[in-house]
């Protein structure tokens, strides 16, 4: 069913068509019930800001979807509603009904994510809120064509040039581009966003504002003890005070408790007592991590996409490492690993395939969610 459909649509595309998405969702528009939509993008955060976000929405009271990609195990893990990842037979039920909306031309056409998210906003309809994460992009994006009540813009830092640009100022202006009525923004790493924002709030006429200015004291006291009582390294924290930002133009009030257990597994996940795992696949990640774990050293269980910089994130991440330790991921993607492990010789650093866990080493699992999925494949063997 679904599945099977899916596996037929690649994941990933050399090109895209960014008219596609808006012309289909124009012919079949009238048939949906969209629901008030929060809309993530940014570079990285955007996983976790969206859960703390829908996790307090539920436990507030309000049906909620949380639509989030990629995913790591299965593809349930993308469509979360009310608590949960939608099950298959509610996902099969929601593709025959969807394709009842569409020509086979068209759901032939539509790309896995334009196809998906089309889907996650069909079983959101009796929603109250839904938390839209973006995929690459902004103004382009799939996610973007729906209407929405607010935009929440996590750091903005280099990632898919190919098709973002090179320059932080035309990645800042892609992704702020899609912003529709009111937006904001989490703490940034480049002073052009904000220069970016700010030109695009006026030429716009929206609302354009930086989280911190919507906190107060009793706030911070309740982010406190929220990243305490879910052990949360400082970049999480950044993540949870945007959506507690996002609460507060909503207008609803929460507590400690709404929070609960809110953290999106594969952001600097514990495995038992000597393994993290992260889906990060960046610089600005690896910074993260990096300022996150400097006072330990971990074995770095890795491999890298063609079209990262692995080697500035190997440099970022060398201070924390024994040693890389090599895993085969199988994605047409993956980098070549003589080029790979000529990146590490380069930085000095030894290396070898990755063969299995040893109970008396502390291990950081990086790289990807490929590298990770690849993993917990094995891992859990």
């Amino acid at each position: 069913m679904l599945q099977t459909f899916l596996d037929n649509k690649p994941l990933y595309y050399d090109k895209i068509d960014y008219a596609r998405m808006p012309r289909i969702y124009e012919r079949i528009k009238s048939a949906l019930k969209i629901p008030k939509i929060i809309h993530l993008v940014g570079t990285n955060g955007k996983g976790t800001t969206g859960r703390f976000l829908a996790s307090a929405l539920y436990s507030l009271g309000f049906s909620v979807g949380h639509y989030t990609s990629p995913h790591i195990l299965e593809f349930n893990e993308r469509i979360w509603l009310d608590g949960k990842s939608v099950n298959d037979t509610v996902l099969n039920e929601a593709h025959t009904k969807l394709l009842s909306l569409l020509t086979p031309q068209k759901a032939e056409t539509l790309s896995y994510f334009e196809y998906t998210t089309l889907l996650a906003i069909f079983l959101y309809q009796e929603c109250d809120y839904v938390v839209l994460e973006a995929g690459l992009g902004g103004e382009y994006d799939a996610t973007a064509v729906f209407e929405n009540i607010l935009t929440l813009v996590t750091p903005i830092d280099f990632d898919h040039e190919a098709f973002l640009g090179s320059e932080i100022e035309s990645i800042a202006t892609t992704k702020l581009n899609a912003v529709r009525t009111r937006a904001i923004l989490a703490n940034q790493p480049h002073e052009e966003v904000i220069t970016v924002a700010k030109r695009i709030a006026q030429q716009k006429d929206v609302l354009i504002e930086e989280y911190d200015s919507l906190l107060n004291e009793q706030d911070s006291i309740k982010i406190t003890k929220i990243a305490q009582n879910n052990n949360l390294p400082h970049y999480l924290k950044e993540n949870l005070m945007l959506s507690i930002a996002a609460l507060k133009i909503l207008g609803i009030d929460y507590d400690v408790e709404n929070f609960e257990n809110a953290k999106l597994f594969g952001r600097l996940s514990q495995l038992g007592t000597n393994i993290l795992v992260d889906v990060g696949h960046n610089t600005l990640a690896a910074k993260s991590i990096y300022e996150t774990l400097k006072e330990n050293k971990y074995i770095l269980v890795y491999n890298s996409y063609k079209d990262k910089n692995y080697s500035e994130i190997i440099h970022i991440l060398k201070p924390i490492i024994y040693h890389v330790e090599i895993i085969d991921v199988k994605d047409d993607r993956i980098e070549e690993r003589n080029k790979l492990v000529q990146a590490i010789e380069n930085l000095n650093i030894t290396h070898k395939k990755f063969e299995g866990i040893e109970t008396h080493e502390n291990y950081l699992v990086f790289g990807s969610f490929s590298v990770v999925e690849t993993f917990l494949k094995e891992y859990r063997e």
